[in-house]
Formats: C-alpha cells, sequence, structure tokens
C-alpha cells in the first residue's frame, strides 16, 4: 500500500513501514514533544507545587528538570522500537505479550487515554470559554459548554484523522507561536512578580519535592506507549541517541517554563491551585492584550496534544481487533471524550482533583507494559512484522495459546503491587500510606516489579519462521 505524501491523509494502518517509505528525520520529533506539552495544565501542576507540595522555588525548578528527563528519557528510548520494528508502539506489543496476550494491556491503555482525551477537550472547551468572555463578555452556560465541548473535539478527530503528516505541520507552527508568547507572559512575570515573596519562601520536605516530581512525570509516562507510532518512519539507521534527546528537549523545553511559571503565579495568587476551572485565571492574573492571544495559541496545543492521544488511539483500537480504518478508530475516542468531557464540565465538582487522580492512576496503568516492554526491548533487535500482521495460531507470535505466559504474569502482578500502593481521591490501595505511595512513587515500585519479573521468568519461545507457512500480512481498511 503506497503511503500519502506528508500533508495529505495518511493511509498506512498497523502494518510495518518499509524501508523506502522511512523518509523522516529525527528533528521532527522535537516539534512533535513540543505540541504534546503545549497545556496550561502544567501552570496549575507547577502551581500546585507551592500551595499542596510547599515547595519554594529551587526545589520547584528541580522537579521542572527532573521530571521530563524521567518521563521523556522514557518515552525516548520505548521509541527506538518504532525505528526498529516500523509498526505503532501496541502492534509491537503483539511480539512481546503474544497475539492474545496483548488484548488485556492494550485495552487498558486504550481505556486510559479516554480519560486523558477528556481532560485536554475539557481544558480546550475552558480556553475558549475564557477567550469569549474576554472579548465579548459572553458568559458560560450548559449549551455554550456543549457547542464549545463539540467543536473542539471535531477539530481533534479532524487533525488526527489526517495523519502524521498534519500533525507535523500543525505541531512544528504551533511551537514557534507558543514559544514567542511564552517568552512575552515570562517578560510580564519578570516585570510584574514581587520578587522577594518568590524567593524567600521557605523550602519543603524533600518528600514532598519528590511526590512532585512523580507528579509532573506522570503526563509523560502516559505518551510512552505511543513513543513507537512517531518513529516508525525514521529509517533503521537513525540516532537512538538523537531520537532520546530530541524527545526530552522538546518535552522540557515546555515543562521547565510552564511549570515554573504557574510556580511564580501562585505566590501572588495561591488560589491557582485550587481554582476549579483551570484556564481563566490567565485571563484575571494577565492583560487582555497577552491573554487572549496567549490562550488561542494554547487552545491549538491542546488541540495537538488531543489530536496526538487520538492518532494513537486508533493504533490501539485496531491492535484490539476492532477492524475499521483508523480515522474511523479514531472517531470511536472522539465520541467517548466528548461524553465524559461534558460530564466532566456540568456534573463533577473539581475538576483539579479529577485530573491529578487521573494522572497517578495513568501513570501505573501503563508502567506495568512499560516495565515488561522495555526489558523486551534489551533482548530483542528486530520484529517479524508477517507475524505482527498474522493474528491466527500461524503466527511467530502466538506463543501458547496466543499468549506469552511470561509478560503476561509478570504485566498482571506489577499493576496489582503498583495499585497497592497508590491512593487517590475515589481509590487507596492498603499500601498507600507508606513512604513509596505517600509520594507518588506507585508508578516506580510497577514499572521496577513489571521489569525484575519479565527479566527472571522464563521467555516464552517464538515459532521458528521457517517452521511455518507464511501467512499474507493482515489488511485493516484504511
Amino acid at each position: 500500500m503506497p503511503h500519502a505524501p506528508e500533508g495529505a491523509i495518511e493511509t498506512r494502518g498497523l502494518e510495518p513501514v518499509p524501508d523506502d517509505e522511512r523518509t523522516g528525520h529525527v528533528r521532527q520529533l522535537f516539534p512533535t514533544w513540543v505540541a504534546a506539552n503545549i497545556s496550561v495544565l502544567l501552570l496549575t501542576m507547577g502551581a500546585g507545587l507551592i500551595v499542596f507540595n510547599g515547595l519554594n522555588f529551587w526545589q520547584v525548578l528541580t522537579v521542572a528538570v527532573a521530571a521530563p528527563v524521567v518521563s521523556y528519557g522514557i518515552v525516548g528510548l520505548v521509541s527506538l522500537a518504532g525505528k526498529r520494528g516500523g509498526s505503532p508502539g501496541l502492534a509491537l506489543s503483539r511480539a512481546v505479550f503474544g497475539q492474545r496476550g496483548n488484548l488485556f494491556p492494550g485495552t487498558l491503555i486504550w481505556v486510559a487515554r479516554w480519560g486523558w482525551e477528556t481532560i485536554n477537550a475539557v481544558t480546550g472547551a475552558y480556553a475558549v470559554l475564557t477567550v469569549l468572555d474576554l472579548l465579548f463578555g459572553v458568559k458560560r452556560d450548559t449549551p455554550l459548554i456543549v457547542i464549545t465541548l463539540l467543536l473542539f473535539v471535531a477539530c481533534t478527530f479532524l487533525v488526527s484523522g489526517l495523519g502524521i503528516g498534519a500533525l507535523r505541520v500543525c505541531s512544528t507552527w504551533s511551537t514557534y507561536l507558543f514559544g514567542a508568547f511564552s517568552v512575552l507572559v515570562l517578560v510580564y512575570l519578570v516585570v510584574h512578580t514581587d520578587w522577594s515573596a518568590v524567593f524567600g519562601r521557605p523550602a519543603g520536605s524533600t518528600a514532598m519535592m519528590v511526590a512532585g516530581i512523580g507528579t509532573v512525570a506522570a503526563g509523560g509516562i502516559s505518551w510512552v506507549p505511543s513513543g513507537p507510532d512517531f518513529t516508525r518512519y525514521l529509517p533503521r539507521s537513525a540516532s537512538g541517541r538523537a531520537v532520546v534527546g530530541s524527545t526530552i528537549g522538546g518535552a522540557g523545553i515546555v515543562v521547565l517554563p510552564m511549570v515554573l511559571m504557574g510556580a511564580v503565579m501562585a505566590v501572588g495568587t495561591p488560589g491557582l491551585a485550587e481554582a476549579q476551572d483551570p484556564v481563566s485565571f490567565i485571563g484575571e492574573l494577565l492583560p487582555a492584550w497577552i491573554a487572549v492571544p496567549y490562550l488561542l495559541i494554547a487552545l491549538v496545543g491542546m488541540l495537538l496534544i488531543n489530536s496526538m492521544s487520538m492518532y494513537s488511539a486508533g493504533f490501539t483500537a485496531q491492535t484490539l481487533g476492532i477492524k475499521v480504518p483508523r480515522a474511523w478508530a479514531v472517531g470511536v475516542n472522539a465520541v467517548i471524550s466528548l461524553v465524559l468531557g461534558f460530564l466532566l464540565m456540568v456534573v463533577a465538582t473539581s475538576f483539579i482533583g479529577s485530573f491529578i487522580s487521573f494522572l497517578t492512576l495513568l501513570a501505573v496503568a501503563f508502567s506495568a507494559w512499560i516495565g515488561v516492554f522495555g526489558v523486551d526491548m534489551l533482548r530483542r533487535r528486530t520484529y517479524d512484522g508477517a507475524a505482527l500482521m498474522d493474528t491466527t495460531r500461524s503466527s511467530a507470535y502466538w506463543y501458547r495459546g496466543g499468549f506469552a505466559w511470561s509478560a503476561t504474569a509478570a504485566w498482571g502482578t506489577a499493576l496489582v503491587v503498583g495499585l497497592l500502593f497508590t491512593g487517590v481521591d475515589w481509590f487507596s490501595g492498603p499500601l498507600a500510606g507508606t513512604w513509596p505511595g505517600e509520594n507518588g512513587l506507585g508508578w516506580v515500585i510497577t514499572t521496577v516489579v513489571a521489569a525484575a519479573l519479565y527479566a527472571v521468568l522464563p521467555r516464552d519461545r517464538t515459532t521458528a519462521p521457517a517452521a511455518r507457512p507464511r501467512p499474507e500480512e493482515e489488511r485493516l481498511p484504511v
């Protein structure tokens, strides 16, 4: 199947990208991961480090540096599987868990994406409502909430449905615009901030700083299974070090200033961290001539974040056996985020509490997959493209009954152990009160347990390619 040219609708589904079509460049990853982090929610998270964690400026700086290095370092490392196998992350995962075993982590990751896309859709809708209020004095009501949410989700569906080419173009331009206006906001804050109050804050505990790193890093961890989706068009010879560096650099250049800006704002306005609406405070703290264009650019960023998530979610749905074109698979997630977004905006009482709780559970859910997949990457350098697409018993990745039992057991055990150490608003594991649990390190424990178990359990043996019939590649409709 020919690959659509950049800027056109991408037609390739789960099947590996042939070497002659791998014309991507590592430098394209930088704006991709910049766009994945253009969210005003980082301002709120930075404010939370001041208000809830009790940190001072230098501790917040440490968190803002360490969190993207840790989380997006993992994203970059797992992304290397994309250039090795040329397929999306959850398709490559079939080689690790087996054709049937992959359905378990795949389903959990797909469901988790519903929440992530809902959070972003709601934040984008709030941005539109805030701009309408600042420019025209239009006050929000339920019909207007529904309209703005619908428009945001529709635009998300459009961009993600077009595919990787459209995402690259939008990511590049949003990087330039957001960077320019972020500098403008920084200059405004430098001039109007009481810096003696900022630097005069006492230091918080080391434990709270560790917890802050875990909270901010959780957003990056949620991108790990998607990493290969954005590197599968890279040639096999692409520098692995450059892939990791571009991923960390693209994320860090946004996370660092955004978290610091949120922290600085919170010194003078502590209520920022507790605001029900995570966006309208920008209109209160910044003059309209800065706030309006900044929110519009941030709106584009949040649109891209959701588009990237839905782009990957389309592949995930296809790996679960939903045999529809990728764009239609994206549509399923769009409808789900629309419904859940309406409930969060109209029914839920605490957006920020729901957001932090969701991030915590999201990190644990993804970390069990990360631990197993990461160890497998240390052992594996190539993937059998035909076996990835062959979901029958003849596949080399069928293992026993369709399951790679060591991977599945390590994943399931680690997931349970991680939840034991996790506590959020609506769920608390029995070990959530321990030091790791109180400091938001359930996802770290999950990763370590999954990796350690998979490393020591006996490896499942594949069927030798020469000993099995060569199946035709499974072609999902595109």
